[in-house]
């Protein structure tokens, strides 16, 4: 069984920094086909995609809106996955969720009905 767990949220003051981490346990992912993602979902919105990172770290995609702010990089000997989030703003206020699959395909990385593998999430909250 497969364990995402996140750590790392919080508050911050807009302009602020907050970095999460994302540590999978339970199964050695590995094939090229192996992502690692994070997404958010703020209070009466919808879950949305925010940035995913490829096993190999030669791709890397990231929601416009968080794009120049955020950035997502990996630990594979740890099988974890961080988010440094700089520049906060209060629009990023939401529960951050972590996901992991190892079956994607490019097309697919920023579905999040296509991960078989969440965190339980963790709050960031950018006050203004």
């Amino acid at each position: 069984q497969v364990q995402l767990v996140e750590s790392g949220g919080g508050l911050a003051q807009a302009g602020g920094s907050l970095r999460l981490s994302c540590e999978a346990s339970g199964r050695a992912f590995s094939g090229s086909r192996f992502y690692m993602a994070w997404f958010r979902q703020a209070p009466g919105k919808e879950r949305e995609f925010v940035a995913v990172l490829e096993r190999s770290s030669r791709y890397a995609d990231y929601a416009d809106s968080v794009k120049g702010r955020f950035t997502i990089s990996r630990d594979n000997a740890k099988n974890a996955v961080n988010l440094q989030m700089n520049s906060l703003k209060p629009d990023d206020t939401a529960v951050y969720y972590c996901a992991a699959d190892s079956t994607l395909i490019r097309s697919s990385v920023r579905v999040a009905s296509q991960y078989d593998y969440w965190g339980q999430g963790t709050q960031v909250t950018v006050s203004s």
